[in-house]
């Protein structure tokens, strides 16, 4: 399965037990294409949200039990039906992609913790009902890797979202470390910028590491597709700090060339692995 650029999809496809491979597919067709109305292409913000709006009308109509036209929705329905997908985890991804439409900073950590709340968390929560492994221990955890996965991808892209004039940072973080829009407007990286990036490296490094009991406390495949997930974001945060915090002008990412020291990391996996 191409997971590509819906980046909040964590699934280590190869892992997938057969069964759950055309309901993940599914899914992620949802979340993509959604995703895709929310950033993609050169349509004004009302016609993406009315898109977005339709996406709704389609879950209202899966909730009451109608058959949906559109292929993405017929497609996902049966799935909906044979797993008991909560249906408010797919209105919680809409909401997030709407919010994308229009807003473009966040004041503080607990207005984007809302945020991941709603763009991450949902998927985690999505995969954990597919694997019927969706106790409320397991949830918090679940909730703790993929907020982690959303801000590492904040953080690389910090250069990408601002050409699209977002910040992901919180206001009152870079009004702490005296970071303005002018940094990233100049692609400044000074001390203050370095001080900023490594408390938010911080922050998602512990996130991750308050999740991380999961992956070692599931069975099987799902255990070891989250071991992978969570050391390959924990990799990402190294590259960030590899490169002094200087994400505008290296975007850290993970390649082919990781995949056997990742592998290698999770046949030795604890909790508390750095």
């Amino acid at each position: 399965m191409p997971v590509d650029h819906y980046e909040n999809f964590p699934v280590a496809s190869f892992l997938l037990p057969a069964r759950l491979r055309e309901p993940v597919e599914a899914i992620y067709a949802f979340a993509r294409s959604a995703d895709d109305i929310a950033d993609e292409g050169d349509a004004p913000p009302v016609v993406r949200l009315a898109q977005l709006n339709d996406y709704r009308r389609e879950l209202h109509l899966i909730e009451q039990g109608k058959l949906s036209t559109a292929p993405i929705f017929a497609r996902l329905a049966p799935h909906i039906a044979a797993h008991e997908l909560p249906i408010q985890l797919f209105r919680d991804l809409l909401d997030a992609f709407c919010q994308d439409v229009g807003k473009t900073r966040y004041t503080d950590y607990a207005e984007l913790l809302d945020y991941c709340r709603r763009s991450a968390n949902p998927v985690g929560r999505l995969m954990l009902r597919l694997y019927q492994a969706d106790t409320p221990a397991n949830l918090v955890q679940s909730d703790a890797i993929c907020t982690s996965l959303q801000l590492i991808n904040f953080w690389q892209d910090v250069a990408i979202d601002w050409q699209k004039m977002r910040i992901y940072l919180p206001l009152t973080d870079m009004a702490r470390f005296e970071v303005t829009e002018t940094h990233l407007n100049e692609q400044r990286v000074d001390d203050a910028w370095r001080a900023l990036m490594r408390f938010q490296v911080e922050r998602a490094r512990a996130l991750m590491h308050s999740g991380a009991p999961l992956a070692t406390a599931l069975p099987g495949r799902i255990g070891w597709e989250l071991r992978l997930i969570v050391l390959g974001g924990l990799r990402i945060l190294k590259r960030i700090e590899a490169v002094g915090y200087d994400v505008f002008r290296h975007r850290p990412s993970l390649g082919k060339r990781d995949a056997p020291g990742i592998a290698f990391a999770a046949l030795n996996f604890h909790a508390n692995t750095r």
